[in-house]
């Protein structure tokens, strides 16, 4: 048996490894994206032959398996619900976590994307002042905090991503007292914050972020590709939902891929923007034209104690 996809990062992680992982013993070769290796730990025959990823999903290969797309199999009734008959999660946590060179006391792992989304600005996404605001917070409360914003050069990207790359979409802000700044350079002026990119070094960047991510005690992420890898390691994951059809109502219930995967630890927030958002299924609206942070942040400081 042989399994054949490189669709989003976050759609294979929702709907390939899945599959693939019930059906270990009935497969024979995964081919996939470069870089995706440490998701297929069990198969000794990987091979990483896709250079690149698409949103097409029939393209992606996706029709090749019990589900082809990531927003359930009956969206208007159930959304987020998929079929679950050949589908379990790889126990990645157990695998990865006896790495104890990235074993912090205590973790939040942070994940952030600056991205074109579906031809429009980005809004999922968390700006300097929000950063500052949560590694303030968390670094209070005793807490180590590792931070990662890809830019896109790291591995396969799909259509999205190589917009936000053509047009050099940077994520920055001028502060007081120290001049125009990245989202990158913020944790060096923090102790205790640490830039996932830095800590690259011994091993490829997927299965350094997965070692952290096994002894990470909470998960802060946008809603997309990071929440889903986020919720594999079966800890609280708070994610930032700005748009989309993660919108619908339930989308986020029990018997969601997000529930599934995290083992019913993943806790949405909504901020919908009103200018990107046709339908906002009866969400309280962001007329403003930009992000407010505020209930994020509240529920980071009721959560994360």
């Amino acid at each position: 048996m042989i399994v054949k996809t490189n669709p989003e990062f976050g759609v294979e992680l929702v709907l390939t490894t899945p599959y693939a992982y019930f059906n270990r013993d009935k497969v024979e070769t995964i081919i996939t994206s470069k870089g995706m290796k440490p998701f297929y730990y069990w198969c000794d025959d990987v091979r990483e032959e896709f250079d690149s990823r698409t949103i097409d999903n029939a393209a992606a290969g996706l029709n090749t398996l019990p589900n082809n797309w990531i927003h359930g199999i009956n969206p208007g009734e159930e959304p987020g619900v998929l079929d679950y008959s050949e589908w379990e999660v790889p126990p990645y946590r157990e695998y990865y976590t006896n790495h104890k060179e990235f074993d912090m006391d205590k973790l939040v792992f942070i994940s952030n994307k600056y991205n074109v989304e579906h031809g429009h600005e980005p809004f999922g996404y968390f700006d300097i002042q929000c950063l500052y605001d949560m590694f303030t917070y968390l670094t209070e409360q005793g807490y180590d905090v590792v931070y990662k914003r890809p830019i896109n050069k790291e591995f396969p990207i799909d259509q999205n991503e190589m917009g936000s790359v053509y047009q050099g979409l940077d994520i920055r802000a001028d502060v007081e007292g120290v001049g125009n700044i990245s989202d990158r350079d913020l944790p060096s002026y923090f102790e205790g914050v640490h830039l996932f990119d830095d800590l690259v070094d011994k091993y490829d960047y997927n299965t350094t972020q997965m070692m952290i991510m096994a002894n990470t005690d909470y998960f802060i992420s946008p809603c997309g590709g990071n929440t889903v890898l986020s919720c594999l390691w079966d800890r609280p994951v708070i994610t930032y939902v700005t748009q989309g059809k993660e919108l619908r109502p339930n989308y986020f219930g029990e018997n969601s891929y997000f529930q599934r995967l995290s083992n019913q630890k993943c806790i949405p927030v909504f901020d919908v923007i009103g200018k990107i958002n046709g339908i906002t299924y009866d969400h309280k609206v962001n007329q403003t034209g930009k992000n407010d942070y505020t209930k994020l942040l509240k529920v980071i400081k009721n959560e994360i104690k």
